[in-house]
């Protein structure tokens, strides 16, 4: 079972994935997050993939100040798109495994861009 979102960290990134058959479902999403003034920076919206995600996406930037808002929005609005959720630390391995959360289903990400720990 993919780990639910918790406020625990200062920043986060949100990631919501979409694909071909979904494209206009997300877009749509998108517009009204930037209309109701979500409180998130709202990054390009990407029909491919991009870094180490495996499915086309868009990103939301916020503070651990506007979690629930965003999360909260994101979960009511997502009718069935799958949202990568993550603390913006700085260490984007970690990041992107420890402390990646799920809104939906889990996806498995392509890690080798990032540089392992020691």
């Amino acid at each position: 079972m993919p780990r639910r979102p918790e406020n625990v960290y200062p920043r986060y990134h949100a990631h919501v994935y979409f694909g071909p058959d979904t494209v206009e479902q997300a877009r749509a999403m998108r517009e009204q997050a930037i209309s109701t003034g979500l409180p998130a920076s709202i990054g390009r919206f990407h029909e491919k993939n991009v870094g180490p995600h495996p499915h086309w996406s868009y990103q939301l930037a916020f503070d651990a100040a506007d979690y629930d808002r965003v999360i909260g929005w994101l979960d009511a609005q997502r009718q069935g798109l799958d949202v990568l959720v993550h603390g913006d630390t700085g260490d984007d391995y970690a990041d992107h495994t420890a402390h990646a959360m799920w809104l939906g289903n889990e996806a498995t990400l392509d890690l080798g861009m990032f540089t392992r720990p020691a």
